[in-house]
């Protein structure tokens, strides 16, 4: 058994964009799929103002991860190869337009602010086109950006090109999460989800080896054409693979359309979705925004306290690279102890392992110490892979989806932007490990929220 959230009314302010239709004008609609339903056990929370609808699945059995992997995560690791293809690039292509080491950072970061701010307007192009066709729209729009950053003779040029990158990656997400949530039963969506996160992962891990090798042949620009052609292929897989079979009587949605069918009809503006699910935003998407937070601090502490210990470039590398290791081979045991004990057994887990081993990274003095407590931190991150979406998936009412994950997706990566900038600032006025001691906290701020809002099973 499973718990599903659904929670009491609250307000929010509307928020639209055209953004990207361009890319989508051309394409047809997809046919929309209709399940069956079910009566839904509920248990309340008065006082937090919310329900738990919990799914019974009793046929899941039948279902098979490994008879959709290649239409459910092709794409995916396609996707993230485009991205692990340009990040070592991106720097060095726009110091030799003559960007500035500061200015080479804010190009590089531009693709998490071009996500965050296309997070919305991706739920409302998902909602209008359907999941797969808007996969393969940000595909194309991805060629497109791609395109320009090959030719780019300024770095105003780069910065539109990584911008939009960013704005794609948003849609592709949004589209990738919504899709499986809708397609895998509830008994088995924390490991689809993971896995989700674990493929994307893989192409990020591969891009840069393999761009590596191709830049030997075609300079810094085979890079970009090897994300091109990834991104095309991506988006053909997306588009001419069809439709994931949706189990009927044993997904989410079966069991979620049945509860949702039990309440008034529900206005599908984002705003409405906003007020109507407040509550889940603002318990257990604040904890996902902290998750999202200590995770993007890590990027930026690791590498500055290996500074402060005179640790080379080449061995924070390394440890890199043992860390990344151990995020990768996690991420579906970590799936199905969510699917089996519940999500809080792997939350809180993941939460205080994290803030255990931040807090321990000022006290390391050397090669060794270090290692250990940065292993300890990707073996923290690595069961915690595709929480944040397999919360969020959770939360999603079925009669809007996209709007909500998009909505839930625009606060984690608010948590993306806003974490290295608050331990940053932090460790500007006092000290970096003040700063380390801050994720630290953050995590188990976010600890303590999975642990009064998650349900126990």
């Amino acid at each position: 058994m499973q718990s599903e959230l659904h929670r009491q009314p609250s307000g929010f302010c509307g928020v639209g964009c055209d953004t990207l239709l361009f890319a989508f004008a051309a394409l047809r609609r997809a046919p929309v799929q209709t399940r069956g339903s079910s009566r839904l056990p509920v248990r309340h929370l008065p006082a937090l103002g919310i329900t738990f609808h919990s799914f019974i699945v009793s046929s899941s059995s039948n279902f098979s991860l490994r008879k959709i992997a290649v239409p459910a995560y092709g794409p995916s690791l396609l996707f993230g190869m485009v991205e692990g293809a340009i990040y070592p690039i991106l720097a060095l292509t726009a110091r030799d337009l003559g960007a500035s080491i500061a200015e080479a950072g804010i190009i590089v970061a531009l693709i998490g602010v071009g996500a965050l701010v296309n997070n919305i307007p991706a739920a409302l192009l998902t909602a209008r086109f359907g999941e797969r066709l808007s996969m393969t729209g940000a595909a194309l729009f991805t060629i497109f950006a791609l395109l320009l950053c090959i030719s780019a003779t300024t770095l105003l040029t780069l910065a539109a090109g990584v911008f939009m990158i960013g704005m794609a990656l948003a849609v592709f997400l949004l589209a990738r999460q919504t899709y499986l949530t809708e397609a895998v039963p509830v008994a088995m969506r924390a490991r689809a989800l993971s896995t989700l996160g674990g493929v994307m992962r893989v192409g990020l891990f591969a891009g840069p080896f393999i761009s590596a090798g191709i830049m030997q042949l075609m300079g810094p620009e085979g890079a970009y054409w090897l994300a091109t052609a990834a991104a095309a292929a991506a988006g053909a897989l997306a588009f001419t693979l069809p439709d994931l079979p949706a189990p009927a009587q044993t997904g989410a949605s079966a069991g979620q359309a049945a509860a949702d069918s039990a309440d008034p009809p529900r206005s599908k503006k984002m705003s409405a979705v906003w007020r109507d699910y407040r509550r889940s935003f603002l318990t257990l998407g604040f904890g996902c925004m902290l998750v999202a937070a200590i995770r993007g601090s890590r990027q930026i502490v690791i590498p500055l306290w290996a500074t402060h210990i005179a640790l080379d470039a080449a061995t924070v590398s390394l440890v890199y690279g043992a860390m990344g290791a151990i995020d990768m081979l996690l991420f579906y045991p970590a799936g199905k102890i969510m699917d089996r004990y519940g999500r809080l057994w792997v939350a809180v887990p993941c939460m205080v392992i994290m803030s255990i081993a931040l807090g321990l990274m000022p006290f390391t003095t050397g090669f060794l110490s270090f290692l250990l407590v940065t292993l300890l931190l990707g073996f923290g991150n690595g069961i915690g892979s595709g929480l944040v979406m397999t919360i969020g998936a959770d939360a999603s009412p079925s009669h809007a989806r996209p709007q909500f994950l998009g909505l839930w997706r625009f606060m984690t990566d608010t948590g993306s932007c806003g974490g290295p900038l608050l331990v940053s600032t932090v460790a500007g006025a006092a000290g970096l490990a003040s700063g380390l001691f801050t994720a630290s906290a953050l995590g188990l701020t976010a600890a303590a929220i999975f642990w009064k809002f998650l349900p126990r099973k």
